[in-house]
């Protein structure tokens, strides 16, 4: 397992390139690129720009595993509205492109969303459906749609992910667990284990649930997570893959709060 950053922790205007440089210098072993239609890496880039970014990865050694995107929360698969489902299939596709360019082999996807305009039950529907239409894309570029736990009210528990990653039936569905976003209403460790093999991407993030709202996440070994645990979990299903920071710059110094997440994960490496 390696240390990682991706690039929501970098300024908007600065380059996957530029980020990359940084990441490499502060000590960073792999880089997240982050897309989305007004970036910070864009949707319309082009391949060539795209493979810019690996080509320049690969000389800074810095490893690209996986590619993060938040237009699942615009455009979920699980929507009422058929033109929002269409749309979120199509950004998904191109996030998978962008990803086989990219040589990362994982794209993480929100599923769904449930609220007060779409039930549980329609959510599962649409979103299961939606998954299985764009496995073929996903096989034929290699790219795993790694299922994210988020705060979407949706997948709440590890043997729900679980059934709905193994009813898409492919290799190339799989779970992104994201460590701090699940302890408000479970333990990451037994998440990790019930998943398995399954797990293909891993978020890095600590939560104090005595806060128990958006402010309750806190920077890496300064929440509730408990971290032997979770490296006891990741060893035993023979995770060996990125471990990507997922935080913002601090208000006066995006060189402090890399150095701190690095010290951090590189802390929770030895545990």
């Amino acid at each position: 397992m390696k240390p990682g950053i991706n690039q929501w922790a970098f300024p908007g205007d600065m380059s996957a390139i530029e980020c990359i440089s940084v990441a490499k210098r502060i000590g960073f072993a792999a880089f997240e690129v982050c897309i989305g239609d007004k970036g910070p890496t864009r949707l319309d880039a082009t391949e060539g720009d795209i493979r810019a970014i690996r080509k320049h990865a690969d000389s800074q050694g810095i490893a690209l595993h996986s590619v993060a995107s938040g237009m699942g929360w615009q455009y979920p698969l699980s929507a009422t509205d058929l033109g929002v489902r269409q749309k979120a299939k199509e950004l998904i596709a191109r996030g998978l492109e962008i990803a086989s360019w990219l040589g990362a082999d994982s794209l993480l996807v929100v599923p769904g969303v449930v609220d007060n305009r779409t039930s549980y039950d329609v959510a599962l529907e649409n979103a299961l459906s939606g998954v299985r239409e764009l496995v073929p894309i996903a096989e034929r570029l290699k790219v795993t749609l790694a299922i994210e736990n988020v705060w979407n009210k949706f997948l709440l528990s590890p043997t729900e992910m679980r059934d709905f990653i193994d009813q898409c039936e492919s290799e190339y569905v799989g779970a992104y667990v994201d460590v701090g976003n699940m302890i408000p209403y479970g333990f990451p460790e037994q998440w990790i284990r019930i998943l398995g093999k399954r797990v293909r991407a891993v978020h890095m993030k600590d939560f104090r649930s005595s806060v128990g709202t958006m402010g309750g996440f806190v920077m890496l070994m300064e929440g509730d997570v408990n971290w032997p645990a979770v490296m006891a979990a990741l060893r035993e299903i023979g995770y060996d893959k990125s471990l990507t920071a997922e935080y913002g710059a601090y208000t006066y110094s995006r060189e402090a709060m890399l150095a701190h997440v690095l010290t951090s994960l590189q802390t929770i490496l030895r545990l």
